[in-house]
């Protein structure tokens, strides 16, 4: 007599994390009727779970009567990524041991990366980016290794709704331009910001497979040290960092 309370209790839950997805997948904003054309949920089961995640504040109805995504999600989300970067710490610390400049990992909040966890370089002159900041996914080493994962009309929706700035001269400006150089980041295995955040700065990054959420990791520093040599022993370390983290996030599986 349990079972089918049981199993009618989770696929609840399943509904709930699917109407979420949804609305994380529009950009973060959308119609009741946009969410029908998407799901194969009965509209009243729609409405229902809607209303319920409103009143818990995990989203929120606009007056035009667009439904976004609420505050209290980002607690939940502050809270995984601080998890997710404790993790990753001791692979990011081999990485700085072995190879003496910064790592970072990131993941995909919406249309942007954010950096959620960094082990610095002793060096003085290193690159200064800091856990919580946000950037774009065209410019940056982890944005476009996590780019490469996904298809080109995922691409196209993400750099449109965040666009794409140029900090220098060397930023890709075109989208035509990222699809190729994602296509390059596919064929070789990792993706390379060579002063495209910053000039005189050089990034090498790879995606963390299987992993819950967009992620990436990459080690940075100037291109005095970051150099051709570099790059030979940077990426199978990475890649192999990747591996590993990748294996502590599904060992419950």
């Amino acid at each position: 007599m349990e079972a089918p309370v049981r199993s009618g209790g989770v696929q609840s839950v399943e509904r709930v994390f699917e109407l979420l997805e949804l609305i994380n997948d529009a950009g973060g904003e959308v119609t009741l009727s946009e969410l029908a054309a998407s799901t194969d949920l009965p509209l009243p089961t729609i409405h229902r779970l809607l209303r319920t995640l409103v009143g818990k504040g995990y989203v929120r109805q606009l007056p035009n009567r667009r439904y976004v995504l609420g505050p209290r999600l980002i607690r939940l989300g502050e809270g995984a990524n601080r998890q997710l970067g404790a993790l990753a710490r001791p692979q990011l610390k081999h990485l700085v041991d072995a190879l003496g400049e910064t790592a970072n990992m990131a993941v995909l909040d919406s249309d942007m990366v954010v950096y959620i966890a960094q082990v610095p370089s002793l060096h003085s002159m290193r690159m200064f980016t800091e856990v919580g900041r946000r950037a774009h996914t065209h410019d940056t080493g982890v944005g476009k290794a996590i780019l490469a994962q996904l298809d080109d009309e995922s691409v196209r929706r993400i750099v449109l709704r965040a666009g794409m700035p140029t900090p220098t001269t060397k930023s890709i400006a075109s989208i035509d331009a990222l699809l190729d150089e994602l296509a390059a980041v596919r064929r070789r295995g990792y993706a390379v910001d060579d002063g495209e955040q910053e000039l005189g700065v050089r990034c090498f990054a790879v995606a963390v497979p299987d992993s819950p959420t967009p992620t990436a990791i990459s080690v940075s520093g100037p291109i005095s040290r970051v150099d051709e040599d570099f790059a030979q022993r940077v990426v199978p370390l990475l890649t192999a960092a990747a591996q590993a983290i990748s294996g502590d996030l599904n060992v419950a599986d």
